[in-house]
């Protein structure tokens, strides 16, 4: 990734505050945070944040995700999913990496993936 596209991505974070209800889908180039209630797909080629008091229902595509509150669905993340100690995660997750912190709570199914190695 160049430094200009860095930056771009940095500037661009997207939040979705606590009392906010939406739904519909999302699609961005940067990160984002919900604090607020969202069903729907959420497409990001960041990182996003489901915070403690957000909760999402519906399909999450991202490079990678820190959960803290409710998330029910789908995610699938190309680097890594955190689920933190207060997570509550119902659904199917797909994945290269995922740690789970000790009292975060997840059920469904997991499919983890190797990274892709360089062609010699």
């Amino acid at each position: 990734m160049n430094h200009n596209k860095q930056e771009f991505l940095l500037q661009n974070i997207n939040r979705i505050s606590e009392g906010t209800e939406i739904i519909g889908s999302i699609t961005t180039p940067g990160d984002i945070r919900i604090d607020g209630s969202f069903e729907g797909s959420i497409t990001s080629k960041g990182k996003v944040v489901i915070g403690e008091k957000g909760k999402i229902k519906g399909d999450i595509n991202c490079y990678d995700a820190d959960i803290w509150g409710i998330f029910e669905g789908a995610l699938h993340a190309s680097e890594i999913i955190t689920l933190k100690e207060v997570a509550t995660v119902i659904g199917d997750i797909k994945t290269q990496k995922l740690v789970l912190e000790a009292g975060a709570v997840f059920n469904g199914s997991c499919a983890m993936f190797e990274r892709q190695q360089p062609e010699k």
